[in-house]
């Protein structure tokens, strides 16, 4: 079944959903407040361009909405479409707090609509290998963990941006870093107790929160370990990778995007060969997450079409949400 989408905000991220809308579907509508963006989105894939999500949802009747707006404003306009009678596919972090999550919920049980979220990282081909070996008790009992993200966003990224406030962007695990959250709570589970530090040591009044931080946690399942995140790697970004210590093998998903398996060792079994994995997104003069929209898409029309696919829908995605909730709160800004 072809499915008819509309697209709110068509920034970088928008325009590579816009891209993949293309692909697997039809783009009938784009919104974006700044009005040359908007039209030349539409321009480029034969929309309909508008300024305003209400005009946009009251002459339209896709199927689907995609939220691609700053992060802050993910609850509010995920709301909107649902309200409407639209699916919804919602870009990362799903909210930046857990009661606004709550309310997406709660708006798309009401509409009786699904609300999906994006996680394109789960399809990098080492969290895929690692997923598998995880669930065939491969690893023995998980004891440890490490999870590093040591990224570069330059005092530029923030400057007359959403980029950097507490009430659009909350903060570097909400923009940068959720995936890897996502990843840590989808390949080992729940967390138990946390406490940490945050502290902003290069970006001064630019950003209204942490550039830097460190947090100790302990999982249900009785692993402790460490996720450490910064975007001031000098230059560029540095590594993004998760190790994992278990009884029966040691893991470590690395590079700089999580796109390659660094070290493998475990009882009985030959490290995966894998298939080859995409790019980095690149935005310019900074570099994000692989790119795997493509299979985000792919996965979103099979959910659509059959109620029992899974995908990655509101109440999962809302964990990361909870957890970096609770990171935040046990980790004070130092001074």
């Amino acid at each position: 079944m072809s499915y008819h989408f509309a697209l709110i905000g068509c920034g970088h991220i928008g325009q590579r959903h816009a891209a993949q809308i293309a692909r697997f579907g039809r783009l009938d509508a784009v919104c974006d407040l700044d009005e040359a963006r908007s039209q030349s989105v539409a321009n480029q894939y034969g929309a309909r361009s508008y300024t305003s999500i209400s005009a946009m949802l009251a002459a339209e009747k896709p199927a689907v909405v995609s939220v691609c707006t700053p992060n802050g404003l993910h609850a509010p306009h995920t709301i909107l479409a649902l309200e409407a009678g639209c699916h919804v596919l919602c870009e990362k972090p799903m909210s930046i707090s857990r009661e606004s999550g709550l309310r997406m919920i709660a708006a798309a049980e009401k509409a009786g609509k699904r609300l999906f979220v994006v996680k394109q990282n789960r399809y990098n081909p080492p969290v895929e290998a690692i997923k598998a070996l995880i669930e065939a008790c491969k690893l023995g009992r998980i004891e440890s963990f490490q999870v590093n993200c040591f990224w570069n966003r330059p005092i530029a990224y923030y400057t007359n941006s959403w980029h950097g406030t507490r009430e659009l962007d909350g903060g570097i695990l909400y923009t940068q870093f959720s995936h890897f959250i996502d990843l840590l709570y989808w390949l080992l589970g729940d967390v138990k107790t946390v406490q940490g530090l945050r502290a902003n040591y290069s970006h001064g009044d630019h950003i209204e929160f942490e550039d830097t931080g460190a947090a100790l946690l302990q999982l249900e399942n009785g692993a402790v370990g460490t996720v450490q995140y910064t975007v001031n790697s000098h230059h560029s970004n540095m590594e993004g990778s998760i190790s994992i210590f278990g009884s029966k093998g040691t893991v470590k998903i690395g590079g700089q995007y999580l796109n390659q398996i660094d070290y493998f060792s475990v009882t009985g079994e030959q490290a995966p060969a894998l298939p080859a994995g995409q790019s980095a997104n690149h935005y310019g003069f900074y570099q994000g997450s692989m790119s795997n929209h493509d299979k985000v898409y792919q996965h979103l029309l099979c959910a659509l079409d059959d109620p029992a696919y899974r995908f990655v829908e509101a109440a999962e995605a809302l964990k990361s949400v909870d957890i970096i909730e609770r990171i935040y709160a046990a980790s004070p800004l130092l001074p």
